[in-house]
């Protein structure tokens, strides 16, 4: 904190450091007061000052006052909110714990199902990767093997006829060859070569190492290695076909379990999506509740941190208002006292340059000519340190004036040695500093190039995933058009077949009320009472002649009504199926896009890494080159006048070594004359 009583001595102090500064120097009438108007100068300045921080302390002391009162009510206000909003996390945070847990056992299932059918996917896809490359190794040697007997019937059908004229490397390589696969591809031969053949191959190897064959060998020969090479032919286009069949039957199978984990991967995405939401959602809540937690503690904390600063801040206004009045009101009296009359006459005497009293000097002639040894030089040289020590000469002591000459020799003869360091390392800095400048200007090429490539790389990504995105978004509100399609066509099946449905229902009622009148008048039959007739009654009742009519168009309504409703069935059927398929294809298209946009976001991502990369190297480098160019002009603002001036400034200081001894040498008792004069 800032201390009145500290500045106010600072200030004392400086006063006084004014005030008992020496006189030296001082001449003519009008500054003989020079001094005391120093200080009544500062003293004035001194009250300017003090009532300028008075007039700042005001400011800073309302803006204080301002903020107190202005925080002090947000943090109350923000401390209410935050201990309601920790309440309602409280119980949020609860609901989804319960949610989280559900969804993991949903999951746990769902990801038993879909191991278990990418277990069978990949033991069946580890045999066909076994079986294709024993395939693979086999079409490789058989290919090798043809290529190798291809090409010595192409050498012996050219010679066969005039064997004794073909080189002997050839006949040994054909031999080398039929000896090799023979012995390579024995089983496949097995059956295929007769004895008699095998016999003759043998006495064909053994005649070219005897160097005895003959034409009729050569004949026989190709012959066998044409039958080889049919053999081999034969063989490898037949296990291409079986692999054929066997990887058409492995991706069946791959398709098939590829679907099913599609299913299966489908529901534990929605699930895992559902679980991530909610946990994302559930840590956000606790961070959300932790952060509020430390924000109620931090607004607590500086709430009563600021009622403590505020209360320091009014205790420290009220001082400082006491301590600058003080200092105000003793800077106005010593202002008074010092510009009264009284203390204008005083201080007239008392810096009085009349009352100075000159040094005597005392010359002497050694003095005289040492003296003027150091001046010549000086002036030579146009040394002002050798010319004050030629004046020094005139004035002080032997002794010291001897000492200061030894002294001066030393420094010159170390300034000599350091000037010599100074250049060879110049001299060594200039050469490394081009050095590394050059190599820092082919990084910075080197940068520039790859960031261009990874601009344009990032550009190219950009707009492939603005595509994708844009297709996937297209293939989303096509999706949601054809559920709000499904959902309109769902309802009007629901409303069709419940009107069909009460149809039929009222139609049965009103079948049912008319059967039970009419199915009974046929088999109704008046029969005559036992005994004497009946007095005469009513007229016979007699029932309506259509009632039957009406009851089969009733029942044919009926039929049609269900005929109706089972067409209606069918073609909701049929409907939510197509829907079904577009839903199953289109998200199919929207997992392929999007693992293509996860790719492509990926690659992007490292390609901006790299970019970020390469621009911080190029500003690592031109920062480098900054500061290389920045040391070379250093190195030329230190180097330039001391290699430039080498020559010249070491002679200059061995003439202003040897001046010097000899000004010594005349101080201890030499002669003048006994020196040469320049």
């Amino acid at each position: 904190m800032y201390s009145f009583g500290a500045m106010t001595s600072v200030r004392l102090l400086s006063l006084a450091a004014l005030a008992a500064s020496p006189a030296a120097g001082i001449d003519g009438s009008a500054a003989k007061n020079r001094p005391v108007s120093k200080v009544i100068t500062l003293i004035k300045d001194m009250l300017k000052q003090l009532e300028k921080e008075a007039e700042e302390d005001e400011a800073l002391y309302d803006k204080m006052a301002c903020w107190c009162e202005t925080n002090d009510k947000e943090k109350t206000s923000a401390i209410a909110d935050a201990e309601e909003r920790i309440s309602d996390l409280t119980t949020k945070i609860e609901e989804m714990t319960a949610s989280s847990a559900r969804l993991n056992t949903e999951i746990k299932n769902l990801e038993s199902e879909v191991a278990r059918n990418q277990a069978a996917l990949d033991k069946a896809t580890a045999i066909r990767q076994k079986e294709l490359a024993e395939f693979n190794a086999e079409e490789k040697d058989l290919l090798q093997s043809i290529k190798a007997l291809a090409s010595a019937v192409t050498v012996l059908s050219k010679h066969h006829s005039s064997l004794a004229q073909m080189p002997h490397t050839h006949i040994v390589g054909i031999a080398t060859t039929l000896q090799h696969e023979l012995q390579k591809h024995e089983a496949l031969l097995q059956g295929v070569l007769s004895p008699s053949e095998r016999r003759k191959v043998s006495a064909f190897v053994q005649a070219v190492d005897a160097d005895e064959f003959s034409a009729p060998q050569s004949g026989e020969i190709f012959g066998i290695l044409k039958q080889m090479k049919e053999t081999f032919e034969s063989d490898l286009s037949g296990s291409q076909k079986e692999e054929l069949s066997n990887q058409k039957g492995y991706e069946d199978l791959k398709a098939a379990k590829e679907e099913e984990i599609a299913a299966g991967q489908t529901q534990l995405d929605t699930k895992t999506q559902e679980l991530a939401t909610t946990d994302e959602k559930n840590a956000q809540a606790k961070e959300d509740i932790e952060d509020t937690t430390k924000s109620l503690s931090a607004d607590e904390e500086f709430l009563m941190m600021l009622k403590e600063k505020c209360a320091m801040t009014d205790k420290e206004w009220e001082a400082r208002q006491k301590a600058r009045s003080t200092e105000i009101e003793a800077c106005s009296k010593a202002l008074a006292i010092l510009s009264s009359d009284d203390a204008h006459d005083t201080f007239t005497k008392t810096f009085n340059p009349a009352l100075f009293q000159k040094q005597a000097v005392v010359h002497s002639e050694r003095r005289d000519q040492a003296s003027s040894v150091l001046a010549a030089v000086a002036k030579k040289l146009n040394n002002p340190k050798l010319a004050g020590l030629a004046y020094r000469v005139r004035l002080d002591a032997f002794e010291r004036v001897k000492k200061a000459i030894d002294d001066m020799v030393v420094q010159l003869t170390k300034e000599k040695e350091d000037e010599i360091k100074h250049k060879d390392f110049c001299t060594d800095e200039f050469n490394k500093n081009q050095l590394q400048t050059e190599k820092k200007e082919h990084e910075k090429e080197d940068f520039i190039a790859k960031i261009e490539d990874a601009e344009m790389t990032i550009e190219e990504l950009k707009k492939a995933l603005d595509g994708l995105k844009a297709e996937i978004a297209e293939m989303q509100v096509q999706l949601k058009r054809a559920g709000e399609d499904r959902e309109k066509q769902n309802a009007e099946f629901q409303g069709t077949v419940a009107d069909q449905r009460a149809t039929q229902k009222l139609l049965q009622s009103a079948l049912g009320v008319l059967k039970e009148v009419y199915a009974k008048a046929a088999s109704l039959v008046q029969k005559e009472p036992a005994g004497p007739p009946p007095p005469a009654g009513f007229d016979t009742y007699k029932k309506s002649g259509g009632g039957g009519g009406v009851v089969s168009m009733i029942e044919q309504i009926i039929s049609d009504a269900k005929a109706m409703e089972a067409e209606a069935i069918r073609d909701e059927e049929d409907a939510q199926k197509a829907y079904e398929d577009f839903v199953k294809e289109t998200n199919a298209s929207v997992e392929e896009k999007q693992k293509d946009i996860v790719n492509k976001s990926e690659t992007k991502a490292k390609t901006e890494m790299d970019h970020v990369k390469f621009t911080q190297g190029k500003e690592s480098t031109m920062i480098e080159l900054e500061q290389l160019s920045n040391y070379n002009a250093e190195l030329h603002q230190s180097c330039d006048f001391v290699v430039k001036n080498f020559d010249v400034r070491q002679t200059a200081r061995d003439e202003e070594i040897e001046a010097l001894k000899q000004a010594k040498a005349i101080l201890s008792g030499a002669k003048f004359s006994d020196f040469p004069q320049n």
